[in-house]
């Protein structure tokens, strides 16, 4: 099976692609540039670039796999479109992962094997979700910064808690302090990584590409303004 992974939940740029029968797997990304996500722009040339790389065209795919946040609701959206089209115009299957679980899947487990996958949600929140040897814990969820070690306390007090991701880097002091580990911020663990999409998508089961949908966790930025507007 050839799948294909991409995600666009993060400020980064992200595409992993896996040949089962070769055992080829890549990976590839792009910062944001200037500040801004290019998430628009370089999606599809990501995907490109790793076709390339294993000498396959676009209608080789099997499987496109899109992380479905939560996230960035502008990078979800582009995510989403994308993938959705490619698996349509390719006769490819969809499936949809959770960005903070393929996080999550990235860090080596400590002793306890408990990790915290935390997300910047902007607006002074982060979201984050627990899990422990490879299964969720709770659901994902948007918290203030603040509140994320009692969250982990409450699922395990007694458990040793490890934290990745951009909002674990941004939010690591009030992490700390609760107790919590967070790898230094050059670590690539904080990353989402394209064979992480991947391999969680190369091993669901098959569903119907409408039920592919982002996962916003809360309301957008601009329904919020609209709701604050009306008298």
């Amino acid at each position: 099976m050839i799948v294909l992974g991409l995600d666009t939940a993060t400020a980064d740029t992200v595409a992993g692609l896996i040949d089962t029968e070769r055992a080829l797997e890549l990976s590839a990304r792009r910062p944001p540039s200037g500040g801004r996500p290019g998430h628009a722009r370089e999606l599809l040339a990501l995907a490109r670039e790793l076709l390339d790389r294993a000498d396959l065209a676009w209608e080789a795919l099997d499987r496109v796999v899109v992380g479905v946040g939560p996230g960035s609701f502008t990078g979800l959206r582009i995510g989403l479109s994308v993938a959705h089209g490619l698996a349509l115009s390719l006769g490819a299957t969809l499936v949809g992962v959770g960005t903070l679980a393929a996080l999550a899947d990235g860090l080596p487990a400590p002793e306890s094997g408990h990790r915290l996958a935390v997300i910047d949600a902007r607006r002074g929140e982060v979201f984050v979700a627990a899990y422990a040897g490879g299964a969720e814990m709770a659901e994902p969820r948007a918290l203030a910064p603040g509140e994320v070690a009692a969250f982990a306390r409450a699922l395990d007090p007694h458990a040793t808690w490890e934290a990745v991701g951009d909002g674990a880097i941004r939010f690591q002091d009030e992490l700390r302090a609760g107790g919590v580990s967070v790898p230094e911020p050059e670590a690539p663990v904080h990353r989402v990584d394209g064979l992480a999409i991947c391999r969680r998508g190369a091993a669901a089961t098959d569903g119907h590409p409408a039920s592919v949908l982002p996962d916003y966790r809360r309301r957008p930025d601009a329904e919020i303004a609209r709701h604050r507007r009306q008298p």
